[in-house]
């Protein structure tokens, strides 16, 4: 299995699908624009408001609104909501700032990677496609039943609730759990 890396074939497959996504996609009741950076349109998405408060406290809105490109599998704040308030509490707090980057982080592919590509690298492994995060983490890609999954080291799994959401400096794939670092 090979990681995801931008190759000169993923960024091909990349721009054929930018260029046939949907134009300013609704997420969270607000319209994407591709022209924005992931953080400009994050804000106006109201199901992203917990993962906009976590990017501000752990101090990587700057990062996220560079050149980029990146990819970002960003949960809902019904995802948040499968963590417990206090834990949740606990990690935006100033003390546990380091450990709040490393799981956003665990979210970010340092590569603009849509859904068609990320689909061809799951069939070409057989099934399952190693995706290397930028906090470090190795999620694994799946395709079940025509979604994409991704699984951390820890079992858990997300599904990509709505794929190929362009901006300006990469593409969010909005997923409905929050993916851990191995503990």
């Amino acid at each position: 299995m090979k990681p995801i890396r931008l190759t000169a074939a993923a960024m091909i497959v990349g721009l054929s699908t930018a260029a046939v996504a949907a134009e300013n996609p609704m997420v969270g009741g607000a319209e994407m624009f591709a022209n924005k950076t992931i953080v400009e349109n994050a804000v106006n998405s109201n199901d992203h408001k917990t993962l906009v408060a976590a990017v501000t406290q752990a101090g990587l809105v700057d990062t996220l609104n560079s050149k980029g490109p990146f990819t970002v599998f960003a949960p809902t704040d019904a995802a948040f909501g499968r963590i417990s308030e206090q834990s949740l509490n606990q990690l935006l707090m100033d003390e546990h700032k380091s450990q709040l980057a490393q799981i956003l982080t665990c979210h970010v592919v340092a590569a603009s990677v849509m859904s068609d590509a990320i689909a061809a690298m799951i069939s070409a492994d057989g099934g399952a496609h190693p995706v290397h995060t930028v906090g470090g983490c190795t999620l694994t890609a799946q395709m079940k039943g025509g979604t994409i999954t991704l699984t951390d080291e820890n079992g858990r799994s997300a599904n990509v609730t709505i794929a190929d959401v362009q901006q300006s400096n990469g593409v969010i794939h909005v997923i409905d759990r929050v993916l851990l670092p191995k503990q």
